[in-house]
């Protein structure tokens, strides 16, 4: 199985002044293509900073994260740009789209940054929305949308490039029941039928559930690691 990111003896240490806190204290992860892994722990543990980390939206204070079998530590700030642009996807708690644009421009958004011809660009994103259900609502700006809708729109953006990891931080965690569990079971049918890797953070022991292994942290440290078990219905 190919390894899609690994991090090594990672810390994070934050200097507020007269102390220092070590939010992330030598954490070992490796994350396989296809899996669905769910971070796990108690607010103020490290699960966030550890994905900022991973995805070198943040510096890490020591070890070492590699993408695809490469270093961050040996790439320019440039090059973790692309790397995040044309390798990673990101699906936020707070949606973060953006409101002067459409569902489509949205979606097309990290395509066109990577060079995507524009009418290519918009035929994938098209494709992308039709995948989670918003075609129709392809030409509508988020504040049209509700709060589910405009989730879907960005795990729509998050893999219209086919990255090799989705990194999704409470990805449910401004939803109602209901509509959570139907994202939840987009993400799962996104990793099932497409093979699409995910990096989860979540306190939802539910959501944990429903991905392939999990993976609890406190104060900075992974204390344990494990498979879950799979149910597969008749259908699949």
């Amino acid at each position: 199985m190919t390894t899609v990111l690994e991090a090594k003896g990672l810390w994070k240490v934050y200097d507020m002044g007269s102390t220092k806190v070590q939010a992330l204290r030598g954490v070992d992860l490796s994350i396989e293509a296809g899996e669905m892994v769910a971070i796990m722990g108690p607010s103020g543990c490290g699960k966030t900073t550890l994905l900022n980390c991973v995805s070198s939206l943040d510096e890490f204070s020591a070890g070492e994260v590699l993408v695809d079998g490469r270093p961050l530590s040996e790439m320019s700030d440039r090059e973790r740009t692309t790397m995040r642009a044309e390798r990673l996807g990101f699906v936020f708690q707070s949606f973060n789209l953006l409101p002067v644009l459409s569902a489509a421009e949205n979606v097309e958004m990290p395509l066109l940054i990577v060079g995507v011809p524009p009418k290519e660009a918009r035929a994938r994103a098209l494709g992308a929305l039709e995948s989670v259900g918003l075609l129709d609502w392809a030409g509508h700006l988020p504040a049209e949308l509700s709060g589910g809708q405009q989730q879907r729109v960005t795990i729509a953006r998050a893999f219209v490039h086919e990255p090799a990891l989705i990194l999704a931080d409470e990805p449910t965690g401004n939803l109602d029941t209901s509509t959570s569990e139907a994202i939840l079971d987009l993400l799962v049918d996104l990793n099932r039928t497409r093979g699409i890797t995910f990096l989860m953070v979540t306190h939802e022991e539910a959501n944990a559930q429903k991905c392939t292994r999990r993976v609890n942290i406190l104060d900075g440290l992974i204390t344990s690691d494990e498979k879950i078990p799979q149910v597969r219905t008749e259908e699949e």
